[in-house]
C-alpha cells in the first residue's frame, strides 16, 4: 500500500506524486492581485517556487531549514532551542511577514521544537499572516526525510521522496496543532487523496 507521499513500503525507488492542493491553490490566487507581500519558505530554494512567486508583486526569503531539523530535536534548553530557530531564519527586516510556506517540515520536528520555531516565526508575521504545511495523518510512517516539493503551472505539488526509508510519523492532529501553535488558528483544512491533511493556519 502506497505511503504518505507516494512511495511503496517495500522501500521501492521513490515515485514522484503530483497532488492536487486546495488550499495551497487558493492562498497563491489570493496573492494574484496588485498588493505586497513577504513570503517567507521554510524549504530550499526550488526553481518552480521561484518562478512561481515571481509572477506575484512580492519579496520571497529562503529558510532552507531541512537539514537543521534533527539539530533542532537534540536541543533540550528551551532558551538554545529559542536561540537556535532564530538562528535558522533569515534575517528579519522592516517589513512583516505575509505567508509561511512550510510544506512538510513540521511533520520531522518534535513538539518543543515545532511550538519554538513557529513561535519565532510569529513574531516576524503581519496581522492576517497565513501558513500553509502538509502533515501525515492516516498512514503511521512517513519518508525518514523531508520531501522534495515543487509547485507546477496548475497549482499542483509534485512530491518526490527524498529516500525511500520511513520513520514513524508524528500524525499532529488539528487539536493538538493548535495547542502547540498558540499563535495560530486553524483558519481551513482538509484531507488529501494521499493521506496527507493539508492546514492553512492564520496568525
Amino acid at each position: 500500500m502506497p505511503g504518505a507521499l507516494g512511495f511503496s513500503a517495500a522501500r521501492q525507488t521513490p515515485e514522484p506524486a503530483a497532488l492536487n492542493v486546495p488550499l495551497f491553490r487558493s492562498l497563491i490566487q489570493r496573492m494574484q492581485d496588485d498588493a505586497r507581500r513577504v513570503v517567507l519558505d521554510l524549504g530550499p530554494a526550488r526553481p518552480e517556487t521561484v518562478a512561481m512567486f515571481g509572477q506575484c508583486r512580492c519579496r520571497l526569503e529562503i529558510a532552507d531549514l531541512a537539514d537543521g531539523l534533527d539539530a533542532l530535536n537534540a536541543i533540550a534548553d528551551p532558551g538554545e532551542l529559542q536561540a537556535a530557530c532564530a538562528a535558522l531564519l533569515p534575517p528579519r527586516r522592516a517589513e512583516s511577514t505575509d505567508v509561511v510556506l512550510c510544506w512538510d517540515l513540521l511533520n520531522y520536528l518534535e513538539r518543543p521544537a515545532l511550538r519554538t520555531l513557529m513561535d519565532q516565526i510569529s513574531h516576524r508575521l503581519a496581522p492576517d499572516a497565513l501558513a500553509h504545511a502538509l502533515i501525515v495523518y492516516s498512514t503511521p510512517r512517513m519518508p525518514a526525510r523531508p520531501a522534495c516539493i515543487a509547485p507546477d503551472a496548475e497549482l499542483r505539488l509534485h512530491v518526490s521522496p527524498a529516500t525511500a526509508e520511513e520513520k514513524p510519523a508524528p500524525r499532529y492532529s488539528p487539536d493538538e496543532l493548535s495547542r502547540l501553535m498558540p499563535g495560530y488558528a486553524v483558519e481551513r483544512a482538509m484531507l488529501l487523496k494521499n493521506g496527507m491533511q493539508e492546514f492553512l493556519f492564520r496568525r
